[in-house]
């Protein structure tokens, strides 16, 4: 690998490493499962790109891919070789405090989303569309590519469409007015 090839991988896996860790944060993996998404994003990047132009135009979105797919990949392998079974006593009492679970707390995690998910379809559509891919983890630029809007158009319906979700959740009493 070219040293500019190795900077410009190294520059894309820092700037979106937070987001790839919070991919494997959902699926629950521990702390070293995390550092090992990261390097197989990392990985998969590498391979995928041969050019260091290629990786530097790289979008969140195929980074929150790449990662998800890498997490999922971990958790199947590990449910392939009955990882669970051969861990460590450490690494086991280490997830304990992940493993615990709460059926009010998940049952109250998912009464939130079914209710911003219905504050989602309360705003008018033509935000609708730029809210939801806002979530989902997609650029602003990409967002505007993909739905072929200017930049000001795409930064005008995010903000009101942010700004109607924000208040449509305030008026359900599902968050503190800011």
């Amino acid at each position: 690998m070219t040293d500019e090839l190795s900077a410009a991988l190294e520059a894309v896996v820092s700037r979106f490493a937070k987001m790839v860790r919070s991919v494997g944060a959902r699926h629950r993996l521990s702390e070293s499962d995390l550092d090992e998404v990261v390097q197989e994003v990392r990985i998969r990047l590498w391979k995928s790109f041969p050019s260091s132009e290629q990786i530097q135009a790289l979008g969140t979105s195929y980074v929150y891919r790449t990662a998800t797919t890498a997490a999922l990949d971990i958790l199947r392998r590990r449910r392939a070789h009955g990882a669970d079974r051969s861990e460590s006593v450490d690494a086991i009492a280490e997830q304990l405090p992940t493993l615990t679970l709460n059926p009010g707390s998940d049952l109250d995690a998912n009464e939130l989303q079914d209710r911003i998910i219905a504050a989602i379809e309360t705003i008018p559509s033509s935000r609708r569309a730029v809210v939801r891919m806002h979530l989902a983890g997609y650029e602003r630029d990409e967002i505007g590519a993909l739905m072929g809007w200017s930049e000001a158009k795409t930064r005008n319906l995010l903000y009101r469409g942010l700004a109607d979700l924000r208040s449509r959740l305030v008026a359900a009493g599902i968050t503190e007015p800011t």
